[in-house]
């Protein structure tokens, strides 16, 4: 039997998002999430925000995910990150993760931010397999549903 997340790990790629990635952005964005961002959210931090830059992982030229990282002086923040359901499960948010995680540090940050759902714990999971700390609670933060925030924090 073939290990497909061995497979995947063959034809993987990252790519930086333009504005004519708007749009699969926020298709991977709808796909993952029950509360997405609009499209016009994707293009103001593009075509407006200098701190922010948007990293595609494609799997055989298809995009499968992406992440969003804000950063500002030497602190990075995860904005977004997310895999297509039909590709989960692969290890490509690890993979995608650890990619922006170097590109922050290239980029001079010192640390890494996000939030996280506190019922998200495959999530969770992945980010203390990565170094990520618990650091406190947002309480309400997400919209939908008014579920708490877990916010983590990693030195690069």
């Amino acid at each position: 039997m073939i290990d497909r997340s061995m497979e995947l790990t063959k034809n993987i790629s990252f790519r930086l998002a333009t504005m004519d990635d708007i749009h699969n952005l926020h298709y991977i964005e709808s796909r993952s999430f029950s509360a997405p961002w609009p499209e016009e959210a994707f293009y103001n931090d593009i075509a407006h925000n200098r701190f922010a830059s948007y990293v595609f992982i494609e799997v055989d030229d298809v995009q499968a995910g992406y992440c969003g990282v804000w950063i500002i002086l030497d602190e990075a923040h995860i904005t977004n990150i997310a895999i297509l359901p039909e590709f989960r499960g692969s290890k490509l948010g690890e993979k995608l993760l650890c990619k922006m995680m170097c590109l922050a540090k290239d980029a001079g940050a010192k640390t890494m931010t996000l939030e996280v759902r506190v019922s998200n714990h495959i999530a969770k999971s992945l980010y203390k397999k990565l170094g990520f700390q618990e650091g406190g609670i947002r309480r309400g933060y997400y919209s939908d549903n008014k579920e708490d925030a877990l916010v983590m924090w990693v030195n690069l």
